[in-house]
């Protein structure tokens, strides 16, 4: 049972390393320090896009319009995070 408590809290890192990587992209293409005409850069960019937007859609559905102001990805790392500490706190039902 441990190892599902291991493979859990994984899958919950990898998860936040994929929105903290498109947070830190979202602001390099704003800054124009990349560029989307390039083909990687968009690729990964679009990739990145249809992978999260499954996790940010609905929280932005639930948020009021901040105009350009997206709270979604802060809210799904916050959310994230939620989840690590009670899986923490409850690791004892794993064992």
């Amino acid at each position: 049972m441990t190892s599902i408590l291991q493979i859990l809290l994984l899958l919950l890192d990898v998860a936040w390393f994929i929105m903290i990587a498109h947070i830190i992209m979202s602001w390099l293409i704003n800054f124009q320090v990349l560029n989307l005409g390039q083909d990687v850069v968009r690729q990964i960019w679009y990739g990145l896009n249809r992978l999260l937007e499954p996790v940010y859609g609905p929280i932005r559905r639930v948020l009021p319009d901040m105009g350009s102001l997206d709270l979604a990805p802060l809210v799904a790392l916050l959310a994230i995070y939620a989840i690590r500490i009670v899986l923490m706190n409850n690791a004892g039902l794993f064992m």
